[in-house]
């Protein structure tokens, strides 16, 4: 019965302090980031004042990475920073293992090998299925079996056959060097530029790759989208992709979490993914796809707080040199998918 003028709420609700109903909201607050999936993939976005609403109170974000090992700066470090392995030399590297026990204990997962069957000069790591099976074992295994425990990933393809059977020689070549354990992977990282119903086919593929068609014990792998994004298309196709793709990707049970490509402002977007893409207006203010990707709590035109680092700059954002390079192998890869 809702209470009106002459009645009394019972002791036990008039004990509650406006205190501990704004501490109750803040927990259901914090409950709701943590469960999310949606995370962003950064590429040098040194405005402050757009990484503040990214990752700002109410923000459905709860992580990030940037293709490398070590955090950005500009970043806030209230979100997770998943690291990232990108090819051989820096699998072998002395320092590796020094920068990630640098990392919080907040981190922990590890991504390896961006795009093993890109060329360096897209931005992939161009690594042999044979050459990165032993890599991997090597010296990515042991980060899952030391006393940190992190738990790691197979190399992230390109989302196409290309990458499909890069993935299958890569595990053929695992069992060939171990024939016990293979490479053995707490989750799989994926790729995909392109349509909802090509991403939809894309991780059913994959779900069936290692999960469904495998004889692997254990449970299903998880599957992250550390890439994703509707390349060359305008903003209404781009904002209809979206708003099939986020309930689709929240409700997949075996899609853990996914990450945008597109946390800059529309005059920084390359050429290949077309200004679209972009979370943000040139001055700052979230376009109609940055207010879908940060949800209900935010608007389009909304600016984030803080100081711009960019103002009175040429404006031009340095996108971070691999994962512009490796858009250009995406768009020859996925143009013939």
């Amino acid at each position: 019965m809702t209470p009106h003028a002459g009645h009394h709420l019972p002791s036990h609700y008039r004990s509650i302090s406006p205190r501990t109903i704004l501490a109750i909201t803040a927990l259901l607050g914090l409950s709701t980031a943590q469960s999310s999936k949606r995370g962003f993939a950064y590429v040098g976005n040194t405005h402050g004042p757009d990484n503040q609403l990214l990752t700002s109170d109410n923000s459905p974000i709860r992580w990030y990475y940037n293709w490398a090992p070590s955090p950005d700066p500009h970043v806030s470090s209230s979100i997770e920073f998943t690291p990232l392995i990108h090819g051989l030399d820096e699998a072998s590297s002395e320092q590796i293992a020094r920068q990630l026990s640098n990392l919080p204990s907040s981190s922990t997962h590890l991504l390896s090998f961006n795009e093993p069957d890109g060329s360096t000069e897209s931005g992939g790591s161009s690594i042999s299925p044979e050459d990165a099976a032993r890599s991997y074992i090597d010296h990515i295994v042991p980060f899952r079996e030391g006393d940190r425990k992190w738990k790691i990933s197979h190399p992230s393809v390109t989302g196409s056959g290309n990458g499909l059977d890069w993935l299958r020689r890569f595990n053929e070549s695992c069992y060939e060097i171990d024939e016990e354990n293979g490479c053995p992977a707490d989750f799989v990282a994926a790729h995909w530029y392109g349509a909802f119903d090509g991403l939809a086919s894309w991780l059913g593929t994959l779900d069936e790759f290692y999960n469904k068609n495998s004889s692997r014990d254990g449970d299903d792998l998880k599957i992250w989208i550390t890439e994703l994004a509707l390349p060359q298309q305008d903003v209404q196709a781009t904002v209809e992709m979206m708003n099939s793709t986020l309930p689709y990707l929240d409700d997949l049970e075996y899609v853990e979490r996914y990450a945008w490509f597109g946390a800059f402002r529309a005059d920084d977007a390359n050429e290949w993914t077309g200004d679209a893409v972009a979370l943000f207006e040139d001055d700052g203010g979230l376009t109609e796809l940055g207010a879908l990707y940060l949800g209900d709590k935010f608007s389009e035109g909304q600016k984030g707080e803080g100081e711009d680092e960019d103002k009175g700059a040429a404006g031009t954002l340095l996108v971070n040199w691999q994962s512009t390079l490796m858009l250009l192998v995406t768009a020859v890869i996925f143009s013939n998918y």
